[in-house]
């Protein structure tokens, strides 16, 4: 089967093919995978026109708009030359263009559209997800439940067109903890890890407060945070430096996405505070590496954590419902859990667990 992977963003900060795999390197995985049983061309615009071979998988870096476009005669017309079966839209938010391709393409190829975390339109934007509703043969959710909230709206028509199919993989893998700990220099017992934004939606103050009343009690435990954004960082060094326990907190900070790797390897529990995510990248990178989750109970989490079976869930700003789930934590068979967490990484959330997924949705729409 001919797949063609679609976005209709430029993205002028690349100018090289390598550039862009790197970027995309979560994502990318997906593609190599499909590309053992399938013929995959990825299209793209950047700053660099051309074709590329990587992995088995047609890259085609193209450069018909430098602006964002709404009528993409040109990129969907391109699209139809390569005869594909199927097509897979990167993105909800760009229904005009995905009407037009439709119109391009005729009926018989099949259009998958795969969410990237964007939200419901509203208002008139909300009537042309509707109409684009129409063109759109599947959807890819992290989360079934997710794609249900889109229906319920009314922005999408059908649950039958939803499918659960995770957005990104992870490229890390487990190591040896002390090797890993020995780049880190981590130390506690238990370590937890934070990997993300410090910002609102990740709820870092929530965490900050729990784990330091956490650490009241249980002195050897360790938490480092790992971010490349600081939007509440000087409330987060407030709160840390204004505590007893202010050792038990390392602010990391920035960190090359290449290192997390041995961070992973070397934390127990990976923790996140967010109130929303489309899937959770840096959660299914800890669980590659075998880190038990410790996540509030958003619908991507239930799917990443297999309903909290790999870890624990707890609710999203609630500081006591945190502070318990981390004393809970302290009876826990915490390796048990890590060993469950890395075998449901592999059979649902692995490049190829993904890719196979893909495989049958595609194929189911052409039954």
């Amino acid at each position: 089967m001919k797949y063609v992977f679609l976005t209709y963003a430029y993205s002028p900060s690349f100018n090289s093919p390598q550039n862009w795999i790197e970027r995309t390197v979560a994502y990318a995985g997906i593609l190599q995978c499909l590309s053992k049983r399938n013929t995959i061309i990825n299209i793209k615009q950047i700053d660099y026109e051309g074709n590329y071979d990587h992995h088995g998988v047609q890259y085609h870096f193209v450069n018909f708009y430098k602006n964002k476009a709404y009528f993409t005669w040109r990129l969907n017309h391109y699209v139809k030359n390569l005869k594909p079966d199927v097509v897979v839209v990167q993105g909800l938010h760009v229904p005009l263009q995905v009407i037009q391709l439709r119109l391009a393409l005729g009926k018989d190829v099949k259009i998958i559209v795969h969410h990237h975390a964007e939200q419901p339109f509203k208002g008139i934007k909300k009537y042309a997800q509707k109409l684009a509703d129409v063109c759109i043969d599947a959807y890819l959710f992290a989360s079934q439940a997710m794609g249900a909230g889109w229906v319920k709206k009314g922005n999408l028509s059908s649950l039958k067109k939803i499918h659960e199919v995770m957005e990104v993989s992870s490229v890390f893998t487990p190591m040896e903890k002390a090797a890993a700990v020995q780049k880190t220099g981590v130390t506690g017992d238990p370590v937890f890890l934070w990997v993300g934004r410090l910002n609102e939606n990740k709820a870092p103050l929530t965490v900050v407060k729990a784990f330091l009343q956490f650490a009241a009690v249980n002195p050897t435990v360790r938490l480092y945070m790992i971010y490349h954004t600081e939007e509440q960082l000087a409330q987060v060094q407030e709160l840390i430096n204004g505590s007893s326990q202010k050792n038990t907190i390392i602010l990391v900070g920035k960190v090359p996405h290449n290192e997390l790797q041995c961070w992973f390897n070397s934390a127990d529990i990976i923790i996140s505070g967010s109130y929303y995510e489309g899937s959770g990248t840096a959660v299914c990178e800890a669980m590659s590496c075998g880190c038990m989750p410790l996540v509030t109970d958003i619908l991507s989490f239930r799917m990443i954590t297999d309903n909290g079976r790999c870890g624990l869930l707890y609710e999203a700003g609630n500081e006591a419902a945190l502070l318990s789930a981390l004393i809970q934590t302290q009876q826990m068979d915490i390796a048990a859990k890590q060993k469950i967490a890395l075998a449901y990484f592999r059979s649902n959330l692995s490049f190829e667990a993904i890719a196979r997924k893909m495989e049958e949705v595609a194929g189911s729409l052409f039954v």
